[in-house]
């Protein structure tokens, strides 16, 4: 018994073991760390784009890839050149963007180093490259290193569409091939290229964790080429791209240029990437005191764009809600309702209720000071305003005055009274002269005039 309650205290007394974390599958750390994450108008650096990378692919001069173009078929190329042509030949590619393509071929290679990043997904559709953008869904991004051309990158999006169109004639009345195996296929049925080299690197973009095992180690795949951080040769990583490249597009069996001894011994298998030690690795993709300034200039330019557009919504906001509209219930103003309105001769859809104007929002001319003084609290008429001249006072009223407010409700100043007995003495002296009526008897005129200067003493 005793050793059995041993037993059982021993076993109890046991944590649990849990299992170890599983391993992310191959490609999932590249995959989420893959696009560059910036906030808004934050410059992309040489490092997030890999610049030496890119500037080592471009400047490869073996024209080893074939030309789809039309009418050079069968002519060897550059990548440098086979990547800018699909682009030009892309449906969605502009005139304009032509145009300035061959008008600055720098830009043309600016516009390719982007739109190779877009193409594996280091830029993803969210990023903008001009500082006037408008839209929320987008940031702005300037890029020193790529953007030292006067021509404009447009943004990620339509760079992507311009990528997505960049296909072969033979494609655009079939299905692109969209895995490894059907690209090889049609390789060794003897079409070269088999697809356009921007859908390839889609497929070897989006085949990645599966590849690293067929072309690498099996802890590299084709998307950590181009990312940083990896502590890898860019000369190398520029090599093993331009590998892959000619061995889908070209020739799979044969030999291929960019082999180095490991290559050639290991069929299949793309160039050895050799790690950098720390003085190599701050030698690349350093910025120069231009980019840099270059960057802070237009991040200011783009703060100060969206300061501005901030100014200008809230401007219009307050403008369209001081604007004289219509509604269907009757509104309030100050402390008063108003019980008067000219209704709208139309009717909403849904329902038959009138809609009433509502004025702008002008702020009346006070007509009475309200002095408090003693306790109590008098109205002191403004006798010592200004006196207008008759435009003064006509524009005045044009500018101050609701037609559609009942003149019994309007606040009368000391010119609008004074405006008020001028045209009643000015129609006075008109009376009995033709065409205007005959003169009332003398009696009414004096009793009508003492009346009137007994309202207007009532006023004073």
């Amino acid at each position: 018994m005793a050793s059995t309650s041993t037993g059982n205290t021993q076993a109890h007394g046991k944590h649990p073991s849990w299992p170890p974390e599983p391993i992310p599958p191959v490609g999932y750390l590249s995959r989420k760390a893959l696009p560059i994450k910036r906030n808004d108008a934050e410059p992309l650096t040489r490092d997030d784009v890999q610049f030496d990378l890119l500037n080592y692919i471009f400047l490869d001069t073996n024209a080893v890839f074939t030309n789809p173009t039309p009418g050079k078929n069968g002519s060897k190329t550059t990548f440098h050149d086979l990547y800018i042509s699909a682009l030009y030949n892309s449906t969605k590619c502009s005139k304009v963007l032509k145009d300035k393509m061959i008008e600055t071929p720098a830009f043309a290679v600016e516009l390719a180093k982007i739109s190779l990043l877009t193409n594996v997904g280091r830029i993803n559709t969210t990023m903008a490259f001009f500082p006037e953008m408008k839209t929320a869904l987008r940031t702005y991004h300037p890029v020193p290193s790529l953007q030292k051309t006067d021509g404009n990158a447009q943004d990620a999006p339509r760079i992507k569409n311009c990528l997505k169109a960049a296909l072969l004639p033979s494609e655009f009345k079939s299905v692109p091939p969209s895995t490894p195996e059907e690209i090889l296929e049609k390789n060794k049925a003897g079409q070269r290229p088999p697809t356009s080299v921007v859908n390839l690197i889609f497929v070897l973009a989006n085949h990645a964790a599966p590849l690293a095992s067929v072309h690498f180690d099996g802890a590299l795949n084709f998307l950590d080429l181009f990312l940083p951080n990896k502590r890898l040769s860019s000369t190398d990583r520029a090599r093993a791209f331009l590998w892959l490249v000619y061995y889908y597009l070209e020739d799979s069996n044969s030999t291929n240029p960019f082999d180095d001894d490991y290559s050639k011994s290991n069929p299949g298998k793309a160039p050895l990437l050799r790690h950098l030690n720390d003085a190599e690795l701050k030698g690349e993709n350093v910025d120069t005191p231009e980019e840099l300034d270059w960057g802070r200039m237009m991040s200011n330019q783009r703060n100060a764009f969206l300061q501005r557009l901030v100014s200008s919504i809230e401007y219009e906001k307050k403008a369209k809600s001081s604007a004289p509209h219509f509604v269907s219930a009757v509104p309030e103003t100050g402390h008063r309702k108003r019980t008067r309105h000219f209704a709208s001769e139309t009717s909403t859809k849904d329902e038959g209720a009138f809609l009433y104007y509502v004025p702008s929002k002008v702020e009346p001319t006070p007509s009475r000071n309200m002095i408090k003084g003693h306790g109590s609290e008098i109205q002191n008429t403004a006798t010592t305003q200004e006196e207008r001249t008759l435009l003064q006072q006509a524009w005045h009223i044009v500018t101050t005055t609701d037609p559609l407010i009942d003149s019994d409700e309007e606040d009368a100043d000391q010119n609008a009274r004074l405006d008020y007995t001028r045209r009643l003495d000015v129609i006075n002296r008109l009376r009995g002269r033709p065409p205007t009526p005959a003169r009332a008897p003398a009696e009414n005129i004096l009793g009508r005039d003492a009346s009137e200067r007994q309202r207007t003493s009532s006023w004073n």
